[in-house]
């Protein structure tokens, strides 16, 4: 029996990077969209607003319709919170809308979101929380916000991989450098300068790919990990040693 995996936020940069990864290992994949789903791929894909926590009792639902009638069963395999949106700003121009929509979306969505699909996660389960490099490194200084609610994730990840342990689940967390996706208006993917710039200050010597974090998203929900919870796995190329 195929493994089924849901992913949050997988019609575009890392979410459908690793949602086609995982098609091509053999995985089923169900992912969400808020809007367009976007180019067609051989997946279900159901609208969910993460920050949205009206909107998961729905989900849920259509969820549970999806699992019966597609796969003939009451469970999936592996969970990815995944979506996400960017703001940048010092502490000192952080307006309260951004910070408060940054806090639904990263921290407040996940972990709601989560606890209202961890009775859906199959015994021997496993759950990527995306985080960013950026809980580590301060950058360009402009992401206080941002990166705060992604140590939160991370803390909160280590307290989930305690409490789904005694079931089998692992619950890591994969941060991510600088990549090229249309994350925050898509500045590392379409300009060359700040590519080479922030390249310059990693071991390998360039940003990254998607399909450099979905490969690894992927290694972690793979046979071979299950011993490895409650971790900070950053895949960076080796920012700023």
């Amino acid at each position: 029996m195929s493994k089924i995996a849901l992913i949050t936020g997988g019609n575009r940069g890392l979410g459908r990077a690793t949602a086609l990864a995982l098609i091509e290992s053999g995985v089923e994949v169900i992912y969400t969209h808020r809007g367009d789903p976007g180019e067609k791929i051989d997946a279900v894909d159901l609208p969910l607003t993460v920050g949205d926590l009206d909107s998961y009792a729905a989900f849920e639902v259509a969820l549970r319709a999806v699992l019966a009638d597609r796969f003939g069963r009451t469970d999936f395999d592996f969970l990815v919170n995944n979506a996400g949106v960017g703001h940048a700003a010092t502490i000192a121009d952080t307006p309260v809308a951004a910070f408060d929509e940054l806090f639904d979306v990263h921290f407040r969505g996940v972990f709601f979101l989560t606890q209202k699909l961890l009775p859906l996660i199959a015994d021997g389960g496993r759950i990527v929380n995306l985080s960013t490099g950026l809980t580590r490194f301060t950058g360009e200084g402009v992401y206080a916000a941002y990166a705060s609610m992604k140590g939160a994730v991370e803390v909160f990840t280590r307290y989930l991989a305690k409490e789904a342990g005694p079931r089998g689940i692992t619950a890591n967390v994969v941060a991510p450098g600088p990549t090229a996706t249309e994350f925050g208006g898509g500045h590392l993917r379409d300009n060359d300068g700040v590519r080479a710039h922030l390249g310059g200050l990693t071991a390998m010597g360039r940003v990254g790919e998607p399909a450099d974090i979905a490969g690894v998203i992927t290694a972690l929900l793979g046979p071979g990990t299950g011993w490895v919870t409650g971790q900070r796995i950053e895949a960076s190329g080796g920012m700023l040693l």
